[in-house]
């Protein structure tokens, strides 16, 4: 791991020392992010590290992930189900598997902008919000990524004006 920076380092080892104890979980996690445009680049080692970096979560129809303003320092991809983001109240995207959501909030340091709330049952994988900057440097694939999608969500919010 020449160039990472310890935090960067203590993130691979921590998903790999979890791979070496990992059950039949581990094989069906690999899998469903293998399948994902995020993790495309992603060797099959460290796509075993990174399903056992993130905690795997689920939320019931109607729960609220984010709270607008008040809430929320985590990283989320989902796996499975639907979610709708919504501003003062109004919908203004719809989540589904592949999407993610809460890095900008924790990015910034800030609230999160907009409530996050479940359509139908959803699983998603978290990171909590502190160790997403040593994630993103120990992926640099996943960075550019995800670089790419808030181009595109930029993008797509300007032409909407």
């Amino acid at each position: 791991m020449v160039g990472l920076r310890s935090s960067e380092a203590s993130v691979r080892e921590r998903g790999a020392r979890l791979a070496r104890s990992a059950d039949g979980r581990s094989d069906e996690l690999h899998d469903t992010l293998a399948a994902l445009a995020l993790f495309a680049d992603i060797s099959s080692a460290e796509l075993e590290s990174i399903a056992h970096t993130m905690e795997e979560r689920y939320f019931a129809e109607g729960e609220r992930i984010l709270r607008q303003g008040f809430t929320g320092s985590g990283f989320y991809i989902v796996l499975e189900g639907e979610a709708a983001a919504r501003v003062n109240g109004t919908e203004v995207n719809r989540l589904g598997r592949g999407d993610f959501f809460g890095e900008v909030s924790v990015l910034l340091g800030e609230p999160p902008s907009a409530d996050v709330v479940a359509l139908r049952p959803l699983r998603c994988l978290v990171l909590p919000g502190p160790d997403l900057e040593s994630f993103l440097l120990a992926y640099p694939h996943v960075t550019y990524r995800m670089l790419q999608a808030e181009a595109l969500r930029l993008r797509n919010a300007s032409q909407w004006r």
